[in-house]
């Protein structure tokens, strides 16, 4: 693909900002969201096919959430090379070929849905589901270098909470087939989904931009592998991103399975938590840009704590209304939390160029290649926490048969990552340059101490 290169990028810059970059940055978002939005969709197809998976197809509750995990599995592990494609190919070029990659669980999936197929052909369909998740880390890492850093939490949190709604989207077409169609349907919302594909392919390629000055940086990659920071924030974001696509994935299933909802009840309420959570993305990113990303993520943590007591007391008494509140709430939150975490970890290369000696440009220019680097793997961290929902969910509903130890597992992660992010960017006195297990040696008495608070 040839396609459409600027040789020239400085958001810094703000004139440069003004007079140019902003239009085209703001462009390639919407085109940008649009794709992902598209791929997060495709990534979300099974936590819909199994609400039409009835007794005929004779695959019990476990089986489903296999099916959904191991999708999950798959576009968690993709997003590292996705996330390296953009500089190798052009984020252009590279959202052309991974929207049309899109086309191969569709139509397979489309292909293979009736009574009768094997389990292991519904696993292997599954698997390539695995290639929606991957268009989140390319997408990510490709408006990272869009914008200014002032811009990234807004910029972040928009092209994020874009393709994170194609969650619910997906989850209301569910809806809409079973209601009027029915529960024998699910090939109706797979034929929506083809030329959805083919129309985010082509306007990728006639209204997105490849960035020349973007390039792998084997000695970034590295960099921020040995850093602990990306470590510390793929934990976080395990919290945050992989709570909403667990959570996401998995909520169908739990009413179905732990309430007895029937498929129509249970797809009229999965797609108001994803909803709300993509929807408040972009909150979470203005808010981490005015309060500081890491106050707002050690509030997001607490609350997603309590929501959780409140969800495992409903479990516990049966009560659906209780539950459907608790949970709903956790959606919102993770959106939040989705939002603050992305803002962070940009704030947090740079904050560390300054303690270098860096300044201005020079600064920027190491934080964006940094956070480029690490957010591949941060996310591909981050979808990993979607596979553990699914997996801790089959564990419990196979011994206990509600999710109630699910949830009390997720508590005690969630207060977990509340100490975290105290103990690393908002306890005093201040972290200091490097934590341990980067490879830097401790600051002398002369050497400044970094406060992470504001990132």
């Amino acid at each position: 693909m040839a396609g459409r290169w600027i040789e020239q990028w400085d958001p810094e810059d703000e004139t440069f900002w003004r007079e140019k970059g902003e239009r085209i940055a703001r462009r390639n978002l919407i085109f940008s969201v649009l794709s992902e939005h598209i791929g997060f969709c495709v990534w979300s197809l099974w936590s819909v096919m199994v609400l039409f998976m009835g007794p005929e197809y004779g695959i019990d509750p476990a089986g489903k959430f296999f099916l959904i995990a191991v999708g999950t599995l798959v576009g968690a592990l993709i997003r590292v090379p996705y996330a390296f494609a953009v500089a190798r190919f052009g984020g252009r070029n590279w959202t052309v070929f991974s929207a049309l990659m899109l086309l191969a669980p569709t139509i397979a999936a489309y292909a293979v849905m009736e009574p009768g197929t094997s389990y292991s052909t519904f696993m292997a369909v599954a698997v390539l589901t695995g290639v929606g998740g991957g268009n989140f880390a390319s997408s990510m890492t490709n408006i990272n270098s869009f914008f200014p850093l002032r811009k990234k939490g807004w910029a972040l949190g928009v092209n994020a909470g874009g393709g994170n709604i194609g969650v619910a989207v997906v989850q209301l077409i569910g809806l809409l087939v079973i209601s009027t169609a029915g529960a024998t349907n699910p090939r109706i919302v797979l034929g929506v989904y083809i030329p959805l594909v083919i129309l985010s392919a082509v306007c990728a390629a006639l209204f997105m931009d490849n960035l020349a000055p973007v390039k792998n940086d084997t000695g970034a990659a590295k960099e921020a592998a040995r850093d602990a920071h990306t470590w510390i924030m793929s934990f976080l974001y395990i919290g945050t991103f992989g709570s909403f696509i667990g959570y996401s994935f998995a909520f169908g299933l739990v009413l179905t399975t732990q309430f007895g909802r029937t498929p129509l009840q249970a797809a009229s309420l999965t797609f108001i938590g994803p909803l709300l959570g993509s929807l408040i993305r972009p909150i979470g990113g203005l808010l981490a840009d005015r309060l500081g990303g890491a106050r707002v993520t050690l509030w997001n943590f607490l609350l997603m704590a309590a929501a959780t007591g409140v969800v495992v007391t409903a479990s516990v008494s049966e009560s659906l209304p209780v539950f459907l509140a608790g949970f709903i709430a956790l959606f919102v939150l993770t959106g939040i939390g989705n939002g603050s975490t992305y803002k962070m970890i940009p704030g947090i290369f740079q904050t560390k160029a300054l303690a270098k000696g860096l300044t201005g440009e020079a600064a920027a220019a190491h934080g964006r290649r940094l956070s480029g680097a690490s957010m591949g793997l941060i996310g591909a961290a981050g979808a990993l926490g979607g596979l553990g929902i699914n997996l801790a969910f089959r564990q419990s509903f196979l011994t206990g048969g509600t999710g109630t130890a699910a949830f009390a597992a997720f508590l005690g992660f969630y207060a977990v990552c509340s100490v975290v992010t105290w103990a690393v960017y908002l306890r005093r006195p201040a972290a200091v340059q490097a934590p341990a297990g980067t490879g830097s040696e401790a600051p002398s008495e002369t050497e400044p101490q970094l406060s992470y608070a504001r990132v």
